[in-house]
């Protein structure tokens, strides 16, 4: 896991003094107004707990706001002013009416741009390293070719990029996604905040889609861990920040490029952080390339910078311009021929390309094996050379690795809907083939075979 020593546990240390948070004071204001305006009389200590903040800034914010006549201290108790509890005078709940048209925003407060930047980088700096070992057990559920873990396992350890390509349903994103479990099983876990701010307007970073909190037994140890470092007996981290387990972000024909850019959320009056930046100190599959709504040039045109610089432009619909971290491994994945879908130059830019093809016959028998053990149906060798003989050999067929879980799958829903117990015979791998492949043969061809097994 990565220390708190340094530089790092400096970022992350509680803020005791208002100038020292690193956020428009305004921004502050108006979160406690909406907070009053929603609940009424509020106590520091609630303050403090919905907006992140140690209780000795909220509490010299507040008496400043009380002596401006906009709130009142409705409640009083006997640990001085952080035992207060505050309501909105008149002139408040003007300026309260004012800050809910502004943004909707209510909890954790932002850091800045440049304070998640430094975390970013501080927290990225390392790369990543896995053994063969790590590989082979992150893809020991797929049956692949010899060898094939020495083509994963080096790009993971370069951090950059990754095409996986070749035809359908034999295993790419299948490999992405153990890609993604194993950073983040191997991957220190990383403190992010839940909002930024750039140019005075809230960014949200936090998606709980993407997002995993490090649970609080693993925090413990983690920052028992720091302890033993050195960095003292009670270590404390500004709650602004939260520990998160390396985040993947997958996503597929859905994509659009607005997706990639700050988004305007009209109703919460927020800006939603894009993709890329959700994705951060780990790992962003853009799955079924070259099936998007925009076109594969826009999105790779859209990725060339990043990819070379390690740095991402976006901007606010005001036109501002800013620079954020780029520090992720970025996976493209297609069943299409890569030659029609980019160019020698966008490829010379992803530094490892990976081709996943279909299993061989020694390998289609290993999965189908697997699989009459995963569904509880006894193996018959009998049927499986029916199988291998009837639909790939004689109608030449390409095997794809996921073949063996569809065709039994279809063999036990046969079995179930006649009541019996699931089975192989050469008879339901024909009738469970027929209803699966269903471009086999012509019509009057395939009408034959449909006879022959009723």
């Amino acid at each position: 896991m990565a220390s708190l020593s340094g530089a790092l546990g400096k970022l992350l240390a509680p803020v005791m003094n208002v100038n020292d948070l690193g956020i428009p004071v305004a921004l502050i204001h108006d979160t406690i107004f909406r907070i009053l305006f929603n609940e009424g009389e509020v106590n520091i200590s609630r303050f403090s707990e919905l907006m992140g903040l140690h209780p000795k800034p909220v509490d010299i914010i507040l008496s400043q706001m009380k002596q401006e006549y906009l709130v009142t201290v409705a409640k009083t108790g006997s640990l001085g002013s952080l035992s207060f509890s505050y309501a909105l005078t008149d002139a408040g709940a003007k300026r309260a009416r004012d800050a809910m048209e502004r943004s909707q925003y209510i909890g954790r407060m932002p850091v800045s741009l440049g304070d998640y930047t430094k975390a970013i980088l501080l927290q990225t700096k390392g790369r990543i390293q896995v053994s063969p070992d790590e590989v082979k057990r992150s893809l020991a559920n797929l049956i692949l070719p010899a060898n094939f873990h020495r083509r994963i396992g080096p790009a993971i350890n370069a951090g950059s990029s990754l095409f996986l390509y070749g035809p359908p349903g034999n295993g790419k994103t299948t490999i992405a996604e153990s890609i993604a479990q194993l950073l983040a099983e191997r991957g220190s876990p990383l403190w992010l905040p839940d909002t930024i701010t750039i140019g005075g307007q809230f960014v949200r970073i936090f998606d709980p889609l993407v997002h995993e909190l490090v649970s609080d037994a693993d925090k413990s140890v983690y920052l028992d861990s720091a302890v033993e470092e050195g960095q003292g007996s009670k270590l404390k981290v500004d709650n602004r920040w939260r520990l998160f387990k390396r985040p993947s972000v997958m996503v597929g024909g859905e994509l659009t490029m607005d997706a990639l850019d700050l988004r305007f959320e009209p109703t919460a009056k927020v800006y939603e952080a894009p993709l890329q930046l959700k994705a951060n100190g780990g790992m962003f599959l853009i799955d079924d390339f070259g099936r998007q709504q925009l076109s594969p040039q826009q999105l790779l045109n859209r990725w060339i910078v990043p990819l070379e610089s390690g740095i991402d432009f976006l901007r606010l619909d005001s036109g501002q311009t800013m620079e954020v971290p780029f520090r992720e491994l970025i996976v493209f994945s297609t069943n299409l021929d890569p030659g029609h879908l980019v160019d020698g130059a966008f490829l010379r830019r992803i530094q490892m390309k990976v081709a996943v093809t279909g299993p061989d016959e020694r390998m289609f028998y290993q999965i189908f094996q697997t699989m009459c053990r995963h569904y509880q149906v006894e193996f018959d060798n009998k049927s499986f050379i029916h199988l291998l003989q009837k639909w790939y050999r004689d109608s030449n067929r390409v095997m794809q690795s996921v073949h063996p879980r569809d065709v039994i799958k279809t063999v036990v829903a046969i079995c179930e809907y006649e009541g019996a117990e699931p089975r192989l015979s050469p008879q339901l791998i024909d009738e469970a083939c027929i209803s699966y492949f269903v471009d086999l043969n012509s019509g009057s061809d395939l009408s034959k075979t449909a006879a022959s097994v009723t």
